[in-house]
């Protein structure tokens, strides 16, 4: 079955037809309207996000005292997110993306608006903060899959590269701007100030993706079936790919191994080397940093061949230093060291993240990526738990990721040698 399209850009004369995707006649990324609403849009997204993620972070350790509180925000902010992970992925391919995007940001900045009083009025409790955090994190189980399936629409595929290279890029200045502006506002203004800014971020995001600013056509659904049969079509279709089946496993190891504990670890280390939420600040935007030049490098440097290995070194890159990072006792020198960690782990996303665009259908694109969305994060709860979970029994937060470093290096070793197949794409 061919690929459809379901954009109209009226400001460049395209028409819907099928087969046709927007930049086929060689309009630069720059001159893309669509492509620049959504990228905007994102940057205050995910500044938002960031800031939530920073800010809340802190709130637990800071004002409720515990270590394992972390812990149950972070998981209680990703579970809902993963069980609805593959539902989004079913709504993306049925109903207009722009339309999901919206609604999602639009409920996201009343969940973040409705924090933000209940911090400002000194009346949450971990019970409330659990259950806005899930909410939170289920509504991103739309969102993801939405933006992600959209853009192989937008842009041609000599350009999907480039495209996820500035995406990854500005999410990554996002991240950084983030984190820093949630540190500047707790220091100086107050955690209840840091959700307001996060909430009037978000709502912004909503406004640039408006449905009418992005004039999104209506979906052209082409087989009538239930959503459990669209699931399993999508989970045939990876099942089915040798080549996203490795890759889901390299995602997995880096995710659960490096993303997910750095996570959790990042703010523990903070508190037990007495840092300040400046100093959590800084080691998020470094590990921001790294990732934004490296999406930089790669959106300048396409990669032709062996995009498949170039993957599975960048994951014993990354895995690499974060043993090294799990030695160091210093602050600054783990801020330094999250930089090189950021810079590797872009060219694990990157090069999969095309490969699989490249390969996959328009019509089921939503199902496959809100499979791989649901391989990226669906370990982070139980690292989470894990490192939380020995950090309060005692053991110190350094030997735990110590430990998944070593674990996830000896997975990544045996992945290179087996998967000769997956080296050559």
């Amino acid at each position: 079955m061919k690929p459809f399209t379901y954009i109209i850009d009226r400001t460049v004369g395209f028409e819907k037809e099928e087969g046709e995707t927007l930049l086929q006649h060689g309009q630069p990324l720059s001159q893309n309207r669509i492509f620049i609403l959504l990228l905007i849009a994102g940057i205050f997204a995910v500044i938002g996000f960031s800031m939530f993620l920073t800010t809340v972070s802190w709130y637990a350790i800071s004002a409720m005292g515990s270590p394992t509180a972390v812990g149950l925000v972070l998981m209680a902010a990703t579970i809902p997110r993963l069980v609805m992970m593959m539902f989004g992925g079913v709504v993306a391919d049925k109903y207009k993306k722009t339309t999901i995007m919206f609604m999602t940001n639009l409920i996201q900045a009343f969940v973040l608006f409705s924090l933000y009083v209940l911090v400002d009025n000194e009346i949450l409790t971990l019970t409330v903060l659990l259950v806005i955090a899930g909410v939170f994190g289920m509504l991103d189980a739309f969102f993801g899959p939405a933006s992600m399936s959209l853009i192989p629409k937008v842009v041609p595929k000599k350009q999907l590269q480039r495209a996820n290279s500035i995406f990854q890029g500005a999410d990554q200045i996002s991240f950084i701007v983030g984190p820093i502006f949630a540190g500047l506002m707790m220091e100086s203004l107050g955690v209840a100030s840091s959700f307001l800014v996060a909430t009037i971020l978000v709502f912004l995001s909503a406004v640039f993706i408006f449905p009418p600013f992005i004039k999104e056509a209506a979906v052209d659904e082409r087989v009538s079936q239930n959503p459990w049969q669209d699931m399993k079509e999508g989970m045939s279709f990876v099942r089915n790919s040798s080549f996203l089946l490795t890759g889901l496993i390299v995602l997995i190891s880096l995710n659960f191994f490096v993303f997910g504990a750095l996570h959790i670890a990042i703010p523990l280390l903070v508190d037990v080397y007495g840092g300040s939420p400046l100093n959590l600040s800084f080691m998020e935007a470094s590990l921001g940093i790294g990732m934004l030049i490296g999406s930089v490098l790669l959106s300048i440097y396409t990669i032709q061949k062996r995009r498949g290995a170039v993957t599975i070194y960048g994951l014993m890159a990354s895995l690499g230093l974060f043993i090294l990072f799990s030695l160091v006792p210093s602050l600054p020198f783990l801020t330094a060291i999250l930089f090189f960690i950021g810079f590797s782990m872009v060219f694990v996303y990157v090069p999969f993240f095309t490969v699989a665009q490249e390969n996959t259908e328009n019509r089921i694109m939503g199902r496959v990526m809100s499979i791989i969305f649901l391989a990226m994060n669906g370990f982070d709860p139980v690292s989470y738990g894990i490192v939380t979970g020995f950090v309060s029994i005692g053991i110190p937060v350094q030997m735990v990721l110590f430990g998944l470093g070593v674990s996830g290096l000896l997975i990544a070793l045996t992945v290179f040698f087996k998967a000769r197949e997956f080296r050559e794409v």
